[in-house]
């Protein structure tokens, strides 16, 4: 108010001096404000009032670009989180992790189908050896043991769902089929832990190390640790190809679910021998089966008409009665085989692609060749020190005489004793019940004894697959 007063005298007496103060000043008569008509001071304010208004506007474009600045910091993954991310392990409660669709690359799942005594042993032991695989040796056993007597066909369903948890490398499955009341199963409590070469092997035990080749001794191996279960399963998730060996899924029809299911990258290599040398071997090594051969028989149509086992007039003696079961297992086993065969030579969209059948006979006579081609399908490569494994496990001078355990022989030798061993009674039952199967693998029949046990004519033929 002062200020005010204080410029209009100033004003006032400078008009007076000049003369001038009734032009330069105009007063309205209604209203006490007086118009500055000057133009150099109405310059100068606003001067100052663009001079504020550039300053503000700065001061807000620096705070923008700061609060830019930090936005991005926060939200842009930082040098130590890129490291983090890259780490390959997972822990067994993160395992969700491995079916987001995020994952670029799925794990190579693989199910070795075939049945007892058909070099299986052998045949797993060559993903066994290999250093990227998870491997697992007939885990449904645990099932055929814990619900004895079951017949082998309603046991094809409780097969396959532990088969669709180990593949997800959840173990807790087995714990199932365990004891009530009994103590947590370990990792040597599974089936063949003390030959298996994940278990035996460094970090779980520090007897051998899964790359260095070479068959795993299990009374070494009974030496190690028992490990939980979680810790196994923290093991397979480290491995992008996990195979399974079993001779409990009788037909490749049950894996169809686990085949379609878009989450699981499953093949399946059906292993393939000759009827009348696993019927053979079976006889061989009937105290071992006695109880797998009464559950597969339980599954035999009773209505079918069948040829005798022995000859009229022949006394059964208990070993006939074995060797029946053993013999008698042959007609479901076979029945079973066909029908994956059957579906192999027309396969639907979810076998397509997925399906290798190998005959024993062609991995024995040429194992290198034959375990490229395997290792090819599963998408695995053959080393030197597997190559050689493989052929030295085919061409040793010992004989079959130990069943159920893999060693160097002359696998050749073994996979025609049957031609010098079975009657021709035995062979003609086989034949019956396998004619289908062996048709499309290329197996020939024998019309007499002396056909049979003429070794220098071979019964094997293209196979249809």
């Amino acid at each position: 108010m002062r200020s005010n007063q204080f410029l209009q005298l100033q004003l006032h007496a400078l008009g007076e001096k000049n003369g001038v103060y009734g032009r330069n000043l105009k007063t309205y008569r209604n209203h006490p404000t007086k118009i500055i008509t000057q133009p150099g001071i109405v310059m100068k304010v606003l001067r100052r009032k663009r001079i504020v208004l550039f300053i503000a506007y700065f001061l807000l474009l620096i705070l923008t670009m700061l609060n830019l600045a930090n936005y991005r910091w926060t939200k842009e993954p930082q040098q130590c989180n890129l490291q983090m991310r890259s780490t390959p392990y997972q822990g067994r409660s993160d395992i969700r992790f491995l079916y987001r669709p995020s994952l670029a690359k799925k794990r190579q799942l693989v199910y070795v189908l075939t049945t007892w005594r058909s070099g299986s042993s052998f045949f797993g032991e060559l993903f066994n050896q290999h250093p990227d695989v998870f491997f697992l040796y007939e885990p449904m056993w645990h099932i055929w043991q814990k619900l004895y007597p079951g017949d082998a066909v309603s046991l094809q369903g409780a097969a396959r769902d532990m088969l669709s948890s180990l593949y997800r490398c959840d173990l807790s499955v087995f714990q199932l089929y365990n004891s009530p009341g009994g103590k947590n199963l370990t990792s040597l409590g599974l089936f063949g832990a003390t030959l298996n070469k994940v278990i035996c092997s460094y970090p779980l035990c520090s007897a051998y190390r899964k790359e260095v080749v070479g068959m795993v001794d299990d009374k070494v191996c009974k030496k190690c640790p028992q490990q939980s279960l979680r810790l196994l399963e923290e093991e397979c998730l480290k491995y992008n190809t996990i195979v399974i060996k079993g001779v409990r899924v009788l037909d490749v029809n049950v894996l169809a679910p686990l085949m379609e299911d878009p989450s699981l990258d499953l093949k399946v290599i059906h292993l393939v021998r000759d009827p009348r040398a696993v019927a053979n071997s079976r006889i061989k090594s009937r105290h071992g089966l006695i109880r797998e051969n009464l559950q597969v028989v339980r599954s035999r149509d009773p209505k079918l008409r069948r040829i005798p086992f022995v000859d009229p007039g022949h006394k059964i003696s208990k070993k006939d009665g074995a060797d029946y079961h053993s013999v008698g297992a042959m007609e479901v086993i076979c029945d079973r085989t066909y029908r994956s065969l059957r579906t192999a030579l027309n396969p639907p969209g979810w076998l397509k692609g997925k399906y290798l059948a190998v005959r024993y006979e062609d991995l024995v006579e040429n194992p290198v060749k034959t375990l490229r081609n395997v290792y090819q399908f599963a998408n695995l490569s053959a080393n030197l020190d597997i190559k050689s494994f493989a052929l030295n496990m085919t061409n040793g001078t010992s004989s079959s005489s130990k069943p159920f355990i893999v060693s160097a022989r002359n696998a050749t030798q073994a996979a025609s004793a049957w031609r010098t061993v079975l009657s021709i009674q035995q062979i003609k039952q086989v034949e019956e019940y396998c004619h289908h199967a062996m048709a499309i693998l290329g197996y020939e029949r024998v019309r007499t004894a002396g056909e049979a046990k003429d070794l220098s004519k071979s019964l094997l033929t293209a196979s249809k697959l």
